[in-house]
């Protein structure tokens, strides 16, 4: 696959250097000419399994700048920037402009989350602060549904509960909980082993089960691993 990363500081050169090595083919797009010349040499030319990362000189929050770099050619681009204005500038042109099938965004202030949606172009956004908050309830909750992380615009998420010893599903298999066909278990963390849930899975105290769903099962997922 091809990918266009804007912004080249730690972030975006992280994601580069990890993607070009899985064998996918990069372009980076800075608009500050000192940090090309600083970071390229290091971090260029073929890498991985066929992968490779290409640096380009760009203001990636404008067509022109875009349309030289070939942004209608790529499979995903995304949108690296520390500035959140940007990064939603960018997200935008990338899908509207170009019709890039899609495209991740960072969200550098939780404040603006709310703003990273389908309307800017944005297909998945990322957002530390949020993520970081999400693993803290994880590792502190017990009995309590978090959500880790919504995918496909929020018509999916992740999310996970550690269950209760009165958690209502201890002691029957899957196969006989009455699950929504929207929603699925994807994984079980036990003893830190991960369990795949099968049908004849049985949950026990102290399970951390992560589970995909959408926004009209979540609720009923809630109240099925937890009671409440």
């Amino acid at each position: 696959m091809r990918v266009a990363i804007a912004g080249a500081g730690n972030v975006g050169q992280f994601i580069a250097n990890d993607l070009a090595l899985a064998g996918h083919e990069v372009l980076i797009l800075e608009q500050d000419p000192g940090v090309v010349s600083r970071s390229a040499p290091g971090l260029s030319g073929p890498r991985g399994d066929g992968g490779s990362i290409e640096w380009r000189t760009a203001d990636a929050c404008e067509v022109t700048s875009l349309r030289e770099a070939e942004i209608d050619q790529v499979d995903v681009v995304v949108a690296a920037t520390g500035d959140d204005e940007d990064n939603l500038v960018i997200s935008l042109l990338a899908k509207q402009e170009f019709a890039v099938p899609r495209v991740v965004a960072r969200v550098n202030h939780p404040k603006n989350e709310w703003l990273f949606n389908e309307n800017w172009g944005v297909d998945v956004s990322v957002s530390t602060p949020h993520l970081i908050l999400a693993l803290t309830e994880e590792a502190l909750s017990v009995g309590s549904l978090v959500r880790l992380l919504q995918l496909e615009k929020g018509r999916a998420r992740l999310v996970e509960v550690t269950l209760a010893p009165d958690s209502p599903v201890i002691g029957p298999t899957i196969r006989e909980l009455d699950i929504p066909r929207d929603s699925t278990f994807v994984a079980v963390v036990r003893e830190e082993h991960v369990v795949v849930p099968r049908g004849d899975t049985v949950f026990q105290a102290g399970d951390e089960v992560i589970a995909l769903v959408t926004p009209d099962s979540e609720d009923e997922i809630r109240r099925i691993l937890t009671g409440k």
